[in-house]
Parts: C-alpha cells; structure tokens; sequence
C-alpha cells in the first residue's frame, strides 16, 4: 500500500465531515473550532474556505449545488456560489454547552445528526432527524455522538459515542426512517489515568463505509484507522502520521481515495512540532472502493 499524502491546503484546527461531491468532483469538509468551511478540486488544485458564524460540525450536499449544515445554531441551507444562508430549523437544545457534530444523509434523503454536551461530564447529548422540515430526537444518553454511516444495503445504522468507546449498530427501515435493535458493535478500551498515549489505542470519531460493507473508523488519539468487518472483526489496521484523525470518506472518480480529516486543536506543543501533518487532510488509495455519499433532500 502506498504511502499517506496529505491536500496541498492550509491545516484545521479540528478537521471533520469530509464529503466527495460527485457532481463537482470536489472533497468538502469542516473545520468546527475554525469556524469554515472547505472544498478542494483536485482537477484545477484550488481551495476554497467560508468563514462562518458558528461552529459547523457537519455538512451534507443537496441537489442543485447547495449544502445543508448543521452548526451549533442550528440547521442552514447554504450556497457555496453565493455564501448565502437560510436556517432550516433552530438548535432543539440549549447552544451554551451542546452543538450539533457528526451528520449524515441516509439513503432516502433524511438527514441524520448527532450533538455534542460541553464539557463533556454528563450523557444528554443525542441523535436527531431532520426530514419534511422537522427534526425529531430518536436516540440519547451519550456524550459525543460521532460515527454516523449506512450499510451498502442501507438496513444498518452505526452511530458512536465516541466518549464511551463504544460503537452501536441499529437496524434501519428505509421507508419509515426508523432504528431499532441497538447493540454494541464495537467497544474500545478507556485510556487509563497517566497511561502513555503510544500504548493507547484511541476511541472512535467519525466512519465511512466501504463497498465490501466495513466499517472504517478514525481512531481519535490513537494514530490509526481501524477497517471493522460487518461481524465486529478487525479486519485491518492502518496506522497514521498524527495522533487525532477524525474521520474519513471515499473519493476520486473510482471512489479508491481514502481522505481523513485530522486534527490539531489544543495538541501539545512537543507532538505538534513531531507531527507536522496534524490538521491536514490526508489520502491514500486503497484497494476496495467506498460508498457514494447520500443527498440530502429537503
């Protein structure tokens, strides 16, 4: 396997939701604590980046060009030709200790998102639905909702508390946009006080999911990325050149370009000046192509 490479743009303080846009052959992605958003089109190497006014801590594309971002305040309709916005719904929470984080679209178009409690010392945090104008909350008692992805044949919902190191997978019903059966499918072990963090594995951030149906999980702090076969086996681990990846997706035209956000927000100085990629977006092709990603439809 070939060597990681990272974009030729500026780092993120904390990276997140990477997309491929078919339509525009671009890769977009977050920047929360940064406040932006971003798009690299690797066919005229151009970057480009929207300031914002909240912390965006996911994004998803609609037809016709234009975004759906869900930011701490709340969920907008956004236009990257214009740099206009329109709110599609308030924040359901109180915006001085949560926010909105991981989002994804599912395969009918629904819009899938978790939230973040700050500091992170209590389980209210939750995942909602967003569809027909209204968002709905359909799961709780977690910190950090992180892990969002669809299996190939979109029967299965995973979705992380990525505070708990624990990874759940829910049946999923289409037609009704409803999750049932949760179980653990993955549980990582919690970094014991004072232990090195070279001896500690990470816990699970943002995920993809490949063709093949595996589960492809950035683990946070632990410097690698975990391929989780459908049954729970490890089925491959790819160690990385920073400590905070925070989630990958697939792209490029054959869908074989492996991009992960990472992070470097409130890293310490030693690790920073001995990882000098922390906050870049990074790439590698891979042998088994990704899934394309969902619209949302409003």
């Amino acid at each position: 396997m070939n060597a990681w490479a990272t974009l030729p743009t500026p780092p993120c303080l904390l990276g997140e939701s990477p997309f491929w846009h078919p339509d525009e052959a671009a890769l977009y992605w977050c920047d929360i604590p940064g406040k932006s958003l971003h798009r690299w089109s690797p066919a005229t190497a151009q970057h480009r980046q929207w300031a914002l006014d909240a912390e965006p801590g996911s994004c998803a594309p609609l037809p016709g060009g234009e975004l759906l971002l869900a930011q701490r305040n709340g969920l907008f309709r956004f236009s990257p030709h214009s740099g206009q916005r329109q709110r599609l719904a308030a924040a359901p929470y109180d915006t001085t200790h949560e926010r909105f984080n991981d989002g994804k679209a599912d395969p009918q178009g629904r819009f899938w998102v978790g939230t973040v409690i700050e500091p992170r010392t209590s389980t209210q945090a939750a995942l909602y639905r967003y569809s027909a104008g209204r968002i709905e909350r359909v799961a709780t008692d977690i910190t950090v909702s992180n892990g969002l992805a669809f299996s190939p044949d979109g029967r299965t919902l995973y979705w992380s508390d990525t505070a708990a190191h624990r990874v759940f997978a829910f049946d999923f019903d289409g037609s009704q946009g409803t999750l049932s059966r949760q179980r653990v499918f993955a549980e990582f072990p919690a970094r014991p006080p004072g232990q090195d963090l070279a001896r500690y594995g990470g816990r699970p951030d943002g995920a993809a999911v490949d063709a093949e149906g595996a589960y492809w999980v950035a683990m946070y702090e632990g410097q690698r990325l975990l391929r989780i076969a459908p049954d729970g086996r490890v089925l491959q681990e790819l160690p990385l050149p920073v400590r905070c990846p925070t989630m990958p997706c697939f792209g490029g035209a054959d869908l074989r370009t492996l991009f992960v956000t990472t992070a470097r927000n409130k890293r310490p100085e030693a690790e920073l000046a001995a990882q000098p990629l922390a906050g870049h977006v990074l790439t590698l092709r891979v042998d088994v192509p990704g899934l394309p990603v969902h619209f949302a439809h409003l």
